[in-house]
This record gives C-alpha cells, structure tokens and sequence, in this order.
C-alpha cells in the first residue's frame, strides 16, 4: 500500500495506482488521473464513460468487461482509447475510482 499526495489530498493507492477505497473518489482524485493519463480537458463522452463505470461497479461490485461498456457506453473501442489512451482498464477505471479490473495488465 502507499500513499499519494496531490493538491493538499492524500489518497491511499496499490502498487499500480488504483484507490484502495472507491469512496475516497473525488474531483482532486480526478485531476490527479488526467494529468497522469495525458488528458487535457474531461468531455462529456469522458463522464459519461466515468459515469457508467461507475454505476456497473456499484451494482456489480466489478468493473465491466470491455465489450459490455462498449455496449453500454455505445462507444467503440476504438474510440474509448482515444478517449484514455492507456485503455479502458488502466485508465478509465483508475479514474473512476475502480480498483484495478481483474486481467487488467
């Protein structure tokens, strides 16, 4: 476990960079995975796939797989790596506060 520091809030992490604690969520945590994921400005198709990750996972208790929040999203893959460029498990899951997918490399 470690710990994170970013403007003046401290969140606990895993050894990739995923929170420890989804409820621990919040806009600095946001900031935070923009910056690290080269994202200038969060557009509505950002939140709108933030936003249903993060319904899946409370109803579910996971994170969808990748075709189901294609579906879901009505996204194309192609199109959610454009918008998270390391993809929808290390980046769009590490910003919506998910722990990291399992099989996410």
């Amino acid at each position: 476990m470690a710990t994170l520091e970013f403007n003046g809030k401290t969140f606990e992490i895993d050894e990739d960079g995923f929170l420890l604690d989804y409820n621990m969520y919040n806009e600095e945590w946001v900031e935070y995975v923009k910056s690290q994921e080269g994202i200038d400005e969060m557009t509505e198709e950002h939140w709108q796939l933030v936003k249903v990750l993060q319904d899946y996972y409370e109803k579910n208790g996971i994170a969808p797989m990748v075709r189901v929040l294609s579906k879901l999203t009505k996204f194309k893959l192609k199109h959610i790596y454009e918008l998270f460029p390391s993809g929808p498990g290390k980046g769009a899951c590490k910003m919506a506060g998910l722990p990291k997918p399992t099989g996410c490399v």
